[in-house]
């Protein structure tokens, strides 16, 4: 299963979301450097290393969006400890103003 697969099928169970965008972004960070392992490491722009992720669910109404990022980042740690580099998140709660 692939990362981004991974990702919607976790979101989907906890948090039952009435939309839900999972965009790879990974292409956008070729070039970029970071260190892994202790190493300096350069992104190829491949891969499933960048997400942002769009979600309405009902799960975030009456949360601040410090909770609402708290909780998808703490769901997702297996996969940020596993290569997953980063997440854009952008929760709202249904009725709410979205900028997508």
């Amino acid at each position: 299963m692939s990362i981004a697969e991974t990702v919607r099928t976790k979101l989907e169970q906890a948090f039952r979301p009435e939309r839900l965008d999972i965009i790879n972004e990974s292409s956008q960070h070729a070039g970029h450097h970071h260190v892994e392992s202790g190493h300096h490491a350069t992104f190829d722009g491949t891969g499933e290393t960048h997400f942002r992720i769009r979600i309405v669910s009902a799960a975030f109404a009456g949360k601040s969006r410090v909770e609402r990022h708290r909780a998808v980042n703490d769901l997702l740690a297996p996969e940020l400890r596993a290569g997953l580099h980063a997440l854009a998140i952008e929760p709202a709660a249904p009725g709410e103003k979205a900028r997508w």
